[in-house]
């Protein structure tokens, strides 16, 4: 079988059997007599129902025969049928009445006696790194079917070229039912990715490209599950490309509200399609009739309108799109989606692209996706929140509806993420449990069976005992590890996370990271440490638990393994901005800097609005001597923070400037003068009352010291400023030392003063600076004659002694410069 579906050979039964697949009869393709073949012999005592399966199809594979590519496109079309029918019984709809003993021999049905213990060996078989699969799915059988043939033999289907590509299907599949990301999966379908990307003329062939564009956006679905963001965007950015479209986001004047008179400008998407190479090939997918697509319900709101009115609708472009160029403008939407934060304006661009998608109703899996996507949107919106619901009602419904055939709702399917039918049912019960209907929401969640909501509803509801009772009845009905997890979160005892390791043979990373979770609560650190790395060895995708280590590691000053543990979160999550923070925290307790500073710089990159990230941005780069960035992010926390000041920062920063001391890259930190003294006069037009900050403004010119008269004066304006600062604060004059810094400062300033009425051409402007100094000197000393003059001996204090006699000196000075001033005018 070739890449575009064609059969290679002309085969009988393989032919019929193809003619049956791609016409939706998957049930009648399971049913055919010759795959009963595959499957004549009874189970042996102690073999497990995947391996009987695997075992059964090699020996079909390998038994004699003269037409070994018959036997291989059998088995193939027997796996894509199972998945097929797997997917149409849990994703798609609508249900299907299939049981194991309609495709394997009552013999082997038999051994198991009772079928839910049948199914319970079933959904054992599909657990993988310890993490439970959803309980309720329906019948697993089907998936163990496609598995055992797509991903345990596939190495015997060398003939098929499309197998690769149908393994990762399966794989990514398993996955979603799965609570947690699996690495044994993610390796798998890695390989595939890498094997169909070998195929060269594929890829160059333009009959294919719906295919290849196909391809790629799988791919990009399935790396961006597993934290790939950059790979995910670089196959969407090549499915785009193959599609010839181009997406951007502009305005255009319209209305969005009923009684809006004057047209505004509204935010809408606007594609460019660059040829319609894609409509006219015949691989180009029919759509599906409107009356067979879920509803898309109008907004029943008194005011919004149902979408953006626009004063010329011909302002945005909106060309007839095939399959692969909706899928296209959804997975760039959905990109989007990922790597941005929660924000109104992220919510309003999403709005946009779902809007642009719902406008050409085409395909029964895009519209589901997009609808379900909408509705996520929506429900924070108070008026929007009635159609999010009703909308979510509608699809869970839709599950049920036979009019629409499955071959039709699988189109594009792959290329989507559809959600499963019960996680369209979850979405629905999680909107009545954020509008407060817990009661409803907890009905719902019973019924799914997810009892870790159900336990969430009555913990809000307040009933404690009843989440106990409703854990402990299904531990009666039947054990297992997670309801063992859920029953030791409730009561906070470690006794049960043992219980569901010790069931789950020591394979539960749920339970250790359960009893990890409970150890850092209680802050035993070392114990917690230990639960973590065990859960890690089993499930190394498990973001939040690295995250929580790093944390404990952290609390143990045990920087080597914190580094480690928020290095794996990063690479998992590039955009975790708190990890990258954490990192460079345990990176400065290395003394590793340099790394410290990149990945703060990581960090800032994620959050651009975390003072706290910017502040450790900030003492790093003073650390490691890159003082431009240094400056740049003290800017920076002023946006966020008014008023932020940091003195000491200043201080080395002044200092460095001032004795041109070598930066980061080995340059003279003198060519940031400039730079400096513009943030100076950024912080002392906010922070006005700090007289230190106005000493280091005036040490950023010189002191007064210099040859520039500019800067003397300057200098010496900011000194005053310093001086009032220090002289308007409560309380200095009572203690000594306090008054001490204020006189040696004021006897600066006298200094300064005089160095700048020598540089004055106007005596009048001389006199006034001299005039200034001295009254501030007399005050000074006369407060010091007054408050530290001791009583018995008539002398000042020892302490005040040198700096009363300087500032008396000084008030001779300034009269006697003052009077020469005067004689002048």
């Amino acid at each position: 079988m070739g890449w575009g579906g064609r059969v290679l050979y002309d085969y009988n039964e393989g032919t019929f059997l193809l003619l049956q697949l791609l016409e939706g009869n998957f049930k009648d393709t399971l049913l055919n007599p010759k795959i009963k073949e595959i499957f004549p012999a009874q189970i042996t005592i102690g073999e497990v129902i995947d391996n009987y399966l695997e075992n059964q199809i090699l020996a079909y594979l390998d038994s004699p025969s003269e037409d070994q590519t018959e036997r291989q496109l059998v088995v193939f079309l027997l796996g894509v049928a199972s998945l097929q029918l797997f997917v149409q019984s849990n994703w798609t709809g609508p249900p299907v009445q299939i049981e194991p003993q309609d495709i394997l021999p009552a013999s082997v049905i038999g051994n198991f006696g009772e079928p839910q213990s049948l199914r319970a060996t079933l959904l054992n078989s599909l657990v993988l790194d310890g993490e439970s699969i959803y309980s309720l799915v329906s019948n697993p059988i089907l998936l163990v079917l496609a598995k055992s043939i797509l991903v345990s033999c596939r190495r015997k289907l060398h003939l098929l070229q499309m197998l690769p590509w149908w393994t990762m299907r399966c794989v990514h599949i398993q996955q979603q039912l799965l609570a947690e990301r699996s690495p044994q999966l993610f390796i798998i379908i890695q390989g595939c990715i890498d094997e169909v990307l070998t195929n060269k003329a594929f890829f160059n062939s333009g009959d294919c490209r719906n295919l290849a564009i196909q391809f790629h956006l799988e791919c990009g679905y399935a790396l961006l599950y597993y934290y790939e963001y950059q790979k995910a965007k670089e196959n969407f950015d090549r499915a785009q490309k193959m599609a010839k479209l181009s997406t951007t986001m502009t305005g255009a004047l319209g209305k969005r509200t009923r009684f809006q008179e004057d047209y505004l400008a509204q935010l809408i998407l606007d594609v460019q399609q660059e040829d319609g190479a894609l409509h006219q090939t015949d691989l180009m997918l029919t759509p599906t009739p409107l009356e067979n697509l879920p509803k898309n319900l109008e907004l029943s709101d008194d005011t919004l309108l149902n979408s953006i009115k626009l004063a010329d609708p011909k302002e945005q472009n909106v060309p007839d799109l095939c399959a692969e160029e909706l899928a296209v403008i959804l997975a760039i939407c959905t990109n989007f989606q990922k790597n941005n934060p929660v924000h109104k304006l992220t919510e309003e661009e999403l709005l946009a692209f779902t809007s642009y998608i719902l406008s050409q109703p085409k395909f029964w899996a895009i519209q589901v996706t997009t609808l379900m996507l909408r509705t996520k949107l929506e429900k924070g919106s108070p008026r929007r929140i009635e159609r999010a619901m009703m909308q979510t009602q509608a699809l869970a419904d839709h599950f049920e509806d036979k009019t629409t055939p499955v071959v039709e709702r699988l189109k594009i399917f792959y290329c989507c993420q559809v959600p499963p039918h019960y996680a369209v049912q979850r979405q629905l019960a999680t909107l009545l449990f954020d509008l407060g209907c817990t009661s409803s929401a907890q009905q719902i969640f019973e019924q799914l069976e997810m009892w870790e909501d159900v336990v969430i509803c009555y913990e809000r509801i307040g009933q404690h005992g009843k989440a106990e009772e409703v854990l402990r009845r299904e531990l009666e009905k039947k054990e297992t590890p997670t309801l063992y997890c859920l029953l030791g979160d409730v009561l906070n005892d470690h006794q049960y996370y043992d219980k569901a390791w010790e069931l789950s043979n020591y394979r539960s990373a749920r339970a250790q990271r359960s009893k990890g979770l409970l150890h850092l609560r209680n802050h035993e650190l070392r114990q917690c440490v230990e639960c973590f790395e065990r859960s890690v060895q089993i499930n190394c995708l498990q973001l939040g638990v690295w995250f929580s280590l790093g944390c404990a590691y952290l609390g143990l000053e045990k920087f080597e393994g914190a580094a480690k543990a928020f290095q794996k979160c990063v690479m998992l999550e590039p955009d975790n901005a708190e990890a990258w923070n954490n990192l460079s925290t345990a990176y400065i307790r290395l003394k590793e800097k340099s790394k410290a500073l990149r990945a703060l710089q990581e960090a800032i990159k994620c959050n651009y609005e975390h003072w706290q990230i910017w502040e450790n941005y900030l003492f790093t780069c003073i650390d490691v001597g890159e003082f431009g960035d240094g400056i740049k992010a003290y800017h920076r926390l002023m946006d966020l923070k008014d008023k932020y000041k940091d003195i000491q920062v200043l201080k080395i920063l002044v200092r460095a400037v001032n004795e041109g001391l070598a930066d980061y890259k080995g340059d003279s930190a003198t060519v940031l003068t400039g730079r400096l003294r513009e943030l100076f006069g950024r912080v002392t037009s906010k922070v006005t009352n700090d007289a230190e900050i106005w000493k280091l403004y005036a040490r950023l010119y010189g002191n007064g010291q210099t040859e520039n008269s500019e800067d003397n004066e300057k200098a010496l304006q900011y000194l005053v400023k310093a001086h009032r600062c220090e002289t308007q604060s409560s309380g200095w004059e009572k203690d000594i030392a306090s008054f001490k810094e204020v006189s040696k400062g004021a006897i600066e300033l006298a200094h300064v003063s005089i160095k700048c009425s020598k540089g004055k051409t106007n005596p009048q402007e001389a006199l006034q600076i001299l005039s200034s100094a001295r009254l501030s000197l007399r005050s000074l000393s006369s407060k010091a004659q007054h408050l530290f003059t001791d009583v018995v001996t008539g002398e000042i204090q020892s302490e005040l002694a040198d700096e009363k006699t300087t500032m008396d000196n000084l008030i001779i000075e300034l009269q006697e410069l003052g009077n020469l001033q005067r004689n002048q005018l």
